[in-house]
């Protein structure tokens, strides 16, 4: 085979693990949510998930996650699972060397980090050349917003509480 053959090769096994390891993503309900039979709102309700149930994610579409609960298939909006990424920092000494062994599994200090995630795609520069201003759309999503006193009376009258996170080493603010 040639060397051109083996880096095709190796990259098409590495996009194999790749979506592999992405099609077996564990993640868990953030809250009660209903697993639909369509990633929509308007998709009949299959079951209703508990607070913290274990999924296996399939596939993602838009603002819903198709997953696998107990062997059964559906549709959750995405902003009712929480994924678990863990982030490995490895430390090594010894200038090149010290380098070379941390690279192959030596001397290596790890630390790990959970980061829950979530991701929704954005508009695209045609999205926002494409748009046109609909002053029903804007008065409907100003009609939802809620000022400071009725914020506080939410989240006292669901007894959220104030919570300090830090930001991880490398994280954006």
């Amino acid at each position: 085979m040639s060397a051109m053959g083996i880096r095709i090769a190796a990259f098409l096994a590495a996009t194999f693990l790749a979506a592999a390891a992405w099609a077996q993503e564990q993640a868990f309900t953030s809250r009660s949510t209903e697993l639909k039979d369509l990633g929509s709102p308007s998709g009949r309700t299959i079951a209703t998930l508990p607070e913290n149930t274990p999924v296996k994610v399939i596939a993602r579409g838009g603002g819903w996650t198709k997953v696998d609960a107990n062997g059964q298939q559906g549709w959750v909006n995405v902003f009712h699972l929480r994924f678990a990424a863990t982030v490995e920092k490895s430390s090594s000494g010894g200038g090149f060397l010290g380098g070379l062994s941390g690279m192959l599994g030596g001397n290596r200090q790890a630390q790990s980090t959970t980061i829950a995630t979530t991701g929704i795609r954005g508009l695209s520069p045609e999205d926002l050349k494409n748009a046109s201003p609909n002053p029903e759309a804007l008065a409907k999503a100003e009609s939802y917003r809620a000022d400071k006193p009725a914020a506080e009376r939410f989240a006292r009258d669901g007894k959220l509480a104030s919570a300090s996170v830090d930001t991880p080493e490398g994280g954006h603010r």
